[in-house]
């Protein structure tokens, strides 16, 4: 893990948040709101929806980093070296001195900021109609988290900003449907304190206000990937469509697990179906991973790369709406603003493209490396004196002679061996490791 950051990044990031400029345009009469998990300090957008005709505009304020750093500088050169904010669920490693983003640049309520704030509207089904971004100074009226949102809504006093999140949502969430997008939503295992201050496992599946938040990003994410193609230069996040091999295992576990497949119909639109609850359909859904292999970001300068889409989303997309926690996204926001204001994208940007790629798979991995070390460690822990207990488990993917097991209590995912595990069925299994220091567990079928 990096460490703490060096004095003279330390430094120059207190001057860059000392002397930062605000922009000229003043949109800070738009009462926006964040949403994000509670206690979040780094706050890289900020939103705000409202009827327009039979339609929707979406105003979309996000943290203007490059405002506060020098292309070249400590800063700037340190955010290279780590490419993205790592999560624990103690303690964070952040991509930027907490001065900034938890500060200055974050966009923390009550206080006027520098943002890149984009404009969309939408016909009454969700298709986009137009896009404008531009730089304008903003201010948050409130922080919200997604438990109080979703409490809101569902009782129908959501805020004014959030006030059509539901339909909005919704609608996007259709548009996904109709791009054939392939959407896992796995329930994920999530290590959280308890109240009396231990830590434990849970599975946890997405708040529908967390899903409709998210649509609103990934729409901005679009758009400026649209942007990025039509102006000829951008950096793509790219996942190559599901080979045929793939997709011909896929229906072979649907059939072998009793899901329906019909001709004709699509990956996505089959993983759209199925229920989250059900043992076998979860099954199904860990096959599925095959069908979203090969992400990497893809950069150009001139020609559009032959692979566009992100077959994820069923589109082209760019990452723009996290630049506190991402590195990309500060690159990919000048770009976009470069392009529709019809001005050329600064020099800076262009030579960092072609290395951006590296950099943010490296971390990616590193990043996911600490989800799984972290949620390893847990289970070793949560189990350490249990070894020889027998637990009530599902199968969710198994070879000739072991499978990985998921128990209904504490969530623990595991390696479990036996032969010819039932997939999609619910066994007994017995436990035969738990290190802690190697972080490992291991079942066996009892």
């Amino acid at each position: 893990m990096p460490g703490d950051f060096a004095s003279a990044v330390v430094r120059e990031a207190e001057r860059c948040a000392a002397t930062a400029d605000l922009p000229d345009e003043d949109a800070s009469d738009i009462p926006f709101v964040t949403v994000d998990p509670a206690g979040s300090r780094d706050l890289d957008q900020a939103v705000h929806l409202a009827r327009d005709g039979d339609g929707y505009v979406v105003h979309y304020a996000i943290a203007d980093v490059a405002s506060f750093i020098a292309p070249g500088g400590a800063v700037d050169a340190e955010a290279r070296v780590r490419g993205e904010t790592l999560y624990f669920p103690d303690v964070r490693v952040p991509l930027h001195p907490a001065v900034l983003s938890e500060g200055a640049a974050s966009l923390l309520p009550g206080q006027v900021r520098p943002a890149v704030l984009w404009r969309i509207c939408l016909a009454a089904d969700g298709a986009v109609t137009d896009v404008g971004v531009r730089r304008a100074r903003v201010r948050s009226t409130a922080q919200l988290d997604y438990r109080g949102v979703q409490r809101d809504v569902d009782a129908g006093r959501a805020p004014d900003a959030l006030s059509v999140l539901r339909e909005v949502g919704e609608a996007r969430l259709a548009q996904a449907r109709a791009r054939h997008a392939v959407n896992l939503d796995l329930p994920e295992q999530e290590v959280s304190r308890a109240d009396d201050g231990s830590w434990t496992l849970a599975l946890r599946t997405d708040r529908p206000v967390e899903r409709y938040n998210a649509e609103i990003s990934l729409l901005t994410g679009m758009c400026a990937a649209s942007i990025m193609l039509d102006g000829g230069v951008g950096l793509l996040r790219t996942v190559p469509p599901p080979d045929r091999g793939a997709v011909r295992s896929l229906r072979g576990a649907a059939q072998a697990l009793g899901i329906a497949w019909p001709d004709g119909m699509a990956p996505g639109d089959v993983l759209a179906s199925l229920d989250r609850a059900d043992p076998k359909h979860v099954a199904f859904l860990e096959h599925a991973g095959a069908l979203l292999r090969g992400s990497g970001y893809t950069p150009f300068d001139g020609a559009p790369p032959q692979q566009t889409l992100h077959s994820g989303i069923g589109a082209p997309y760019a990452h723009v709406t996290a630049p506190l926690r991402r590195l990309a996204d500060r690159f990919g926001s000048e770009v976009c603003l470069a392009l529709h204001a019809g001005q050329p994208v600064p020099d800076w940007v262009r030579q960092a493209l072609p290395d951006l790629p590296a950099t943010m798979e490296r971390t990616d991995r590193l990043g996911h490396q600490v989800d799984r070390a972290v949620v390893d460690a847990t289970e070793a822990w949560l189990l350490r004196d249990r070894v020889g207990e027998t637990f009530a488990a599902v199968v969710i993917d198994a070879d000739t002679h072991a499978g990985t097991v998921v128990l209904d209590h504490p969530a623990v995912r595991a390696r479990c061996h036996g032969d010819a595990l039932p997939v999609g069925e619910r066994i007994t299994v017995r436990l035969d490791t738990a290190d802690v220091d190697k972080r490992q567990v291991a079942f066996s079928r009892a």
